[in-house]
């Protein structure tokens, strides 16, 4: 997993501009890396398998005082805690339901720190994606949604979302921009030349 270049990134936001010329939308992209750590789930996940060692040594016959149990369970516990803080491992064992909702979250919060809800008009536009979980959500403001239904976006989220999961995370940011701009030019023309925020994209660590 790796984030884009300058390069690329510079290509976004060219695509961004287009896009702007032509409606009155304000599009802000955003690309994070992950949108949570997720250390709970690797601590939980090994605390509840050394809680099954009592039952499995015992299950093969091997009979241990309390003080070895409670030894074993203490290393197996370290152990395990290590081995599931390597972050690829760490996101598989979190349910797809808490990345997605982490993810989700992550997305409203950048919909606020961008500003989208202080365009002229309420025209705000965000597309967030979140790498590791492979989620992609587009968010609006009041101006837009009164003018499109949220529905209208689905297709391009889905689309997206494949494209992240190949690792064509570029090409689906440039394929999302101009499938949305599509709609907008017809839905929201342009009626006054504007830039009210920056067209670069935002990384997200």
């Amino acid at each position: 997993m790796s984030l884009l270049n300058e390069q690329e990134q510079q290509r976004v936001a060219e695509a961004i501009a287009r896009v702007e010329r032509d409606t009155d939308a304000e599009l802000v992209t955003v690309l994070a890396a992950q949108a949570d750590d997720y250390r709970y789930i690797a601590l939980l996940w090994a605390g509840l398998l050394v809680l099954l060692l009592p039952g499995l040594l015992n299950l093969f016959g091997e009979w241990w005082n309390a003080r070895q149990l409670l030894l074993v369970q203490w290393l197996g516990f370290l152990a395990l805690a290590l081995l599931f803080r390597l972050p690829a491992l760490r996101v598989r064992l979190t349910p797809r339901a808490v990345r997605h909702w982490r993810a989700a979250n992550l997305a409203r919060r950048q919909f606020l720190e961008q500003k989208l809800h202080h365009t002229h008009g309420d025209v705000g536009m965000l597309i967030f994606v979140s790498e590791a979980e492979h989620y992609v959500e587009i968010l609006v403001d009041r101006g837009i949604a009164s003018r499109i239904e949220d529905a209208t976006w689905q297709a391009q989220v889905d689309r997206f979302t494949a494209q992240v999961r190949q690792g064509q995370v570029l090409q689906g940011f440039l394929d999302c921009i101009e499938g949305c701009g599509a709609v907008l030019r017809e839905r929201l023309p342009a009626s006054h030349p504007h830039n009210q925020l920056s067209d670069r994209l935002v990384i997200l660590p």
